[in-house]
């Protein structure tokens, strides 16, 4: 069980940090100077608790690694992220409804996880919680300002909507070994989660005339390490350094 609890806690911290590297793409590029400053603290946020899923990682695997071990020394085949959080950023409304679709999800996820009967993250989730609730907040009021706001806004994340639907059944994957832990309260079934996901993004999407394609293929994978090419890419500039001067220190 504490294998799977490892793979467990490694999927959670992959998505996190994964969707942060995106989001951190956008600093500097912002539509305008607050929203700059808002995009880059929630990168932050992400980051932070990433680091503190990677360092739960290490813990339990015993093996000597440190969280930076397991950001940077792995390969694309040993990242267990969302296929979703990968994707490259887009335009704004790509990276607006990405996080609300992610961030309910998320919100769904750890608020379940903070029913855990492991401590640890219990305590991660229970930090967790009231970031993600920021998070949605900021993301669905700007799906609002796209989805009832000109012409082109509207456009721009209709489009985004059929790029990201594809993706988001691969959310709700679980991994056989998961049922135990599910079985000792450990983690919630995913599977459990995706009614209440549907109703909150669907509420959102019909307040502003979006409507996914339900009859699109729904691609999946990541739990077993099948990714996009996008994620070389992003984990290429992600790691350059550390692999560079493995040793070096600040």
């Amino acid at each position: 069980m504490a294998n799977a609890l490892f793979n467990y806690i490694l999927r959670l911290a992959d998505s996190t940090i994964i969707l942060a590297q995106r989001d951190a793409e956008w600093t500097g590029h912002g539509p305008y100077l607050e929203e700059d400053l808002a995009l880059t603290n929630i990168a932050l946020d992400l980051f932070g608790r990433g680091k503190a899923l990677l360092e739960y990682a290490a813990k339990l695997e015993a093996k000597g690694r440190t969280e930076d071990d397991l950001a940077f020394f792995r390969s694309e085949r040993q990242y267990f992220n969302a296929i979703i959080t990968e994707l490259p950023k887009g335009d704004y409304a790509f990276t607006m409804l990405r996080h609300a679709i992610v961030d309910t999800f998320d919100l769904l996820l750890y608020s379940a996880l903070m029913s855990s009967t492991d401590e640890t993250l219990k305590g991660i989730a229970s930090k967790t919680c009231k970031e993600i609730q920021y998070h949605q907040r900021h993301s669905f009021a700007w799906i609002k300002r796209f989805g009832l706001g000109t012409e082109e806004s509207a456009r721009r994340v209709s489009d985004a909507l059929e790029q990201l639907w594809p993706f988001t059944d691969d959310l709700f994957d679980q991994a056989p070994a998961e049922v135990d832990l599910i079985n000792a309260g450990i983690i919630p079934d995913r599977s459990s989660l995706k009614p209440a996901w549907q109703n909150h993004i669907l509420n959102l999407f019909n307040e502003v005339h979006l409507k996914p394609n339900t009859e699109a293929f729904m691609q999946s994978g990541s739990i077993k390490g099948i990714h996009t090419e996008h994620l070389g890419h992003l984990l290429a500039e992600m790691q350059a350094l550390p692999r560079m001067y493995p040793n070096a220190t600040w």
